[in-house]
C-alpha cells in the first residue's frame, strides 16, 4: 500500500477488565454482573457459591502479569491500549459512599506501566459489566438510582486519574441492551420493552454526565462513546427491503444520535408510540443530554442483511446480534460473516453523519488456533483479516474520513463475552490454557504479533491489496 496512515494514527489493541484480570475478588472487590455468567452472554445466569468455578474468575490473570503483557505490547509498537475499569472494583457494591483503594491503587499501576512504554490509555468506564448489587437490588438500569451510581464513580476515576488518562468512553456497545439486557443493563432477561427502554434512558443520561464531568474535571480530555456498529445491508433492492434496512439500521444509529447530538432523533417517536413506551424524561434529563460526546467509537466483526420477506429468517450470528447471512460473504468458524468492505463503508456512513473524529476500538478474528509441531501458531487467516480491514481503513481515510486510531480485539488471547470460551482466540499472543481453565498461562507469539509489528512500524505502508474476490 502506498499510502501511510496519519502520524497521529493511534494503533494497538483492545481489552475487558472481565475478560482478561481475573482475581475476581482480590483486594476488596465486589462481585459485578459477569461474574454470574459463566458462559458468557449468551449463557444462564448462576448463583455463585463457595467454591464454584467460572473460567473468568483467573480469566488470564492479567491482574498479575500486565508488566508482561504490557511490554509484549510495546514490543509490537502499540501507541494505545484500550482497556476497562472494572467499576466493582471501585465501588464493590455500587452504592457506596466511598470507593475501594485498593481498587484505585490497582489502575494505578496499570497506568504507571503504560506510561513507562509510552503507551496511550483508552479507558472504558463501563465494559458488559456493573456491580452485581446495583442489578439485583435495584433492577440495574431500570433504576434512576443508578444514574448518580455512575456518576460518582466517573467523577472517582476522573479526579483521580484525570492527570494522565485522556481518552475516555463511557459504555461500551451501549446499543447491546436492545438485544442481551442483562448483559448491557442488569436486567432481567424477560423485561418489558418498557423497562428496557427506560433503562437505555437512564444510561444515555448517565453517559451525558459523565462526558460533562470529564469535560469539567479534565478540560484537554476526549471523551466518546461506544457502539456495536451492526450495519445491515437491504438482502434486494426491493423498496420494502430499503424501508426494512433503514429501520433497522436507526435502531443501533439511535444511540449515536442521541450521544452526537444531544436529544431524541425525530423518528423514535413513531417507534416509541408503536412500542406501547412512555418514557419518564424529566427537563433535567433533557438538559444532561445536551453534553455531547467528542468522538464516536465502535465495534466493527460483521455486516448483515435485512428484508421485509418473512419467509427470510436470521441466519447469521453476530456477536449477540442475529442477521440475515449476506450470499456474497463467507463466515468464519464461529458464523461470524467476513466483509472488509463493510468497514470502509460503515467509516464514511458514520463521518457524514456524524462529522465527528472516529475510533475503531473493537475489530478482529476469533479462531481456534494451534500450535504446530515446533510450537509456533501461523495464523495467516488472522493476517489476511486484518490486513484486508485495516487496508479498508486506509481508504476510508483517503476518502476523507477523520479516523483517529484501530484498536483490535483483542491483542492477547481472552476469554470470550458471548461464549466464555478461551478456544475463540483474538490474540496476536498465545495464551496456554483452554475452555476448562487447564494450562501454564505461558504467552508466546503468534506469527501475525510479527505482522502486525510491522504494519505499525510502517504506518501502514506494508499492508497487502487484498485479493478482489475477498473485498
Amino acid at each position: 500500500m502506498s499510502f501511510q496512515f496519519p502520524e497521529s494514527f493511534l494503533w494497538g489493541g483492545a481489552i475487558a477488565a472481565n475478560q482478561v484480570e481475573g482475581a475476581y475478588l482480590s483486594d476488596g472487590k465486589g462481585l459485578s454482573t459477569s461474574d454470574v455468567q459463566p458462559k458468557g452472554a449468551h449463557g444462564e445466569l448462576v448463583d455463585r457459591k463457595a467454591g464454584d468455578y467460572n473460567i473468568k474468575d483467573t480469566a488470564i490473570d492479567f491482574y498479575h502479569r500486565y508488566p508482561e503483557d504490557i511490554a509484549l505490547f510495546a514490543e509490537m509498537g502499540f501507541t494505545c491500549l484500550r482497556l476497562s475499569i472494572a467499576w466493582s472494583r471501585i465501588y464493590p457494591n455500587g452504592d457506596d459512599l466511598e470507593p475501594n483503594e485498593a481498587g484505585l491503587a490497582y489502575y494505578d499501576r496499570i497506568f504507571n506501566e503504560l506510561e513507562k512504554h509510552d503507551i496511550t490509555p483508552l479507558v472504558t468506564l463501563s465494559h458488559y459489566e456493573m456491580p452485581l448489587n446495583l442489578a439485583k437490588q435495584y433492577q440495574g438500569w431500570a433504576s434512576r438510582d443508578v444514574i448518580e451510581c455512575f456518576t460518582r464513580y466517573a467523577k472517582t476515576v476522573f479526579e483521580r486519574y484525570g492527570h494522565r488518562v485522556k481518552r475516555w468512553l463511557t459504555f461500551n456497545e451501549i446499543n447491546v441492551t436492545l438485544h442481551e439486557p442483562f448483559t448491557g443493563s442488569g436486567l432481567p432477561r424477560d423485561c418489558t420493552e418498557q423497562t428496557r427502554f427506560q433503562a437505555i434512558h437512564h444510561q444515555l443520561v448517565a453517559s451525558a454526565k459523565a462526558v460533562k464531568l470529564c469535560h469539567d474535571i479534565i478540560p484537554d480530555a476526549k471523551i466518546g462513546n461506544m457502539i456495536l456498529g451492526a450495519m445491515l445491508y437491504p438482502l434486494t433492492c426491493h423498496p420494502s427491503d430499503m424501508v426494512k434496512t433503514l429501520m433497522q439500521n436507526r435502531e443501533w444509529l439511535m444511540f449515536g444520535d442521541i450521544q452526537a447530538r444531544g436529544y431524541y432523533p425525530s423518528y423514535m417517536t413513531r417507534k416509541f408510540r408503536d412500542m406501547g413506551v412512555e418514557l419518564n424524561i424529566t427537563p433535567e434529563d433533557e438538559e444532561a443530554l445536551k453534553e455531547t460526546i467528542d468522538f464516536i467509537s465502535f465495534s466493527y466483526y460483521m455486516t448483515g442483511c435485512a428484508s421485509a420477506d418473512p419467509k427470510q429468517a436470521d441466519n447469521a450470528d453476530a456477536n449477540m446480534l442475529q442477521m440475515i447471512a449476506n450470499p456474497y460473504l463467507k463466515a468464519s468458524e464461529w458464523g461470524w460473516q467476513i466483509d472488509p468492505v463493510g468497514l470502509r463503508y460503515l467509516l464514511n456512513f458514520l463521518y457524514d453523519r456524524y462529522q465527528k473524529p472516529l475510533f475503531i476500538v473493537e475489530n478482529g478474528l476469533g479462531a481456534k488456533d494451534v500450535p504446530n509441531e515446533s510450537g509456533e501458531i501461523i495464523d495467516d487467516y488472522r493476517i489476511t483479516y486484518l490486513n484486508d480491514h485495516l487496508y479498508q481503513v486506509g481508504e476510508a481515510i483517503q476518502d476523507g474520513v477523520e479516523v483517529m486510531g484501530y484498536t483490535s480485539w483483542g491483542p492477547i488471547d481472552l476469554v470470550s463475552a458471548s461464549t466464555a470460551q478461551l478456544s475463540k482466540r483474538y490474540g496476536f499472543i498465545y495464551v496456554d490454557r483452554d475452555d476448562n481453565g487447564e494450562g501454564s498461562l505461558a504467552r508466546s507469539r503468534k506469527k501475525s504479533f510479527y505482522w502486525y509489528q510491522d504494519i505499525i512500524q510502517s504506518r501502514g505502508a506494508t499492508l497487502a491489496a487484498p485479493d478482489q474476490g475477498q473485498s
